[in-house]
This record gives structure tokens, C-alpha cells and sequence, in this order.
């Protein structure tokens, strides 16, 4: 193993577990009593974590660990979109010191996560589909269908 390796190894282990050190959450003015911050700020960093791990399964040179980081990458977008009804809740709640602009700002950020969780690639070639079976464009026998109204 190669000291960058190692360096490498050491980042992704300090990143995951900055989110423990009361220290750098201080200097983040993430506040005790704002459970939005602290709920954005994990879904944040689960998103930066999913990020990171794109990047080592494009590099992964064996076809079966991609697939299982993959699988993972997977499992953490279904854990956030989870997490979006919540962070939907806590965004409306009034919080002391918060400005109604703040408030509206928040409301954004919690509308634009669920395509950031989508725009993480998880190794599927599926297209994003917009709806359901029948959303497509009507047939040409569907449209002809008329409805008789019961009078003779």
C-alpha cells in the first residue's frame, strides 16, 4: 500500500466521522436547537459520502466490487429520498432566529434534493422515467373511446 493510499484511506475515514466532533460542528454554527441544520447537514455529507464512492467504483478494476459498492451507492439514495419527507417537515417548522427568507431558502433546498439524490449515478442504465404505465402519449384506440350517456 502506498503512502497515498494510506492519506487517501486516513481523508475518507476523518470525513466520515467529522460529523462527531463537536469542535468543527461549533465552527460550523450549526445549532443545538435547529434540527433542520443538523438533518441537512448529515444528508449533506451522506451525499458527498455517495459521491466518493461513484468515483471508487468508476476506478474499481474488479467488475464484482463495483457491483457491490454500487449496491451500496443504491442503498444510500433509497436511505435519503427517505429522508426527504422529514427534512420537508423540519424546513416549514419556525425556528427561533430565523427570518422568513431563511425559511423560503430552506424550503429550495428541500425541493432540489430529491434530483441531487437521483443525479448520483448508482451503475444503472435505466433512463429516468417520468410516470407510470400510462403516462405515455394516449394511442390512437384510446383516443376514439366516447362514453354513451344511457339516453336512447
Amino acid at each position: 500500500m502506498s503512502v497515498i493510499d494510506i492519506l487517501t484511506r486516513v481523508d475518507v475515514i476523518c470525513k466520515r466521522y467529522d460529523k462527531y466532533d463537536v469542535e468543527k460542528q461549533r465552527d460550523q454554527n450549526v445549532s443545538g436547537d435547529d434540527a433542520f441544520a443538523r438533518a441537512y447537514a448529515a444528508v449533506e455529507a451522506d451525499i458527498e459520502s455517495a459521491l466518493e464512492k461513484v468515483e471508487l467504483a468508476s476506478k474499481e478494476k474488479s467488475k464484482a466490487s463495483a457491483v457491490a459498492v454500487n449496491a451500496e451507492i443504491r442503498r444510500t439514495k433509497a436511505r435519503l429520498l427517505e429522508e426527504v419527507p422529514k427534512l420537508q417537515r423540519l424546513a416549514v417548522k419556525k425556528v427561533k432566529g430565523i427570518s422568513t427568507e431563511e425559511m423560503a431558502a430552506r424550503n429550495d433546498l428541500v425541493l432540489a434534493l430529491p434530483d441531487r439524490i437521483q443525479a448520483i449515478p448508482d451503475g444503472t442504465a435505466a433512463t429516468k422515467q417520468t410516470g407510470g404505465r400510462m403516462s405515455s402519449a394516449p394511442s390512437a384506440s384510446r383516443t376514439a373511446i366516447k362514453f354513451d350517456s344511457g339516453d336512447p
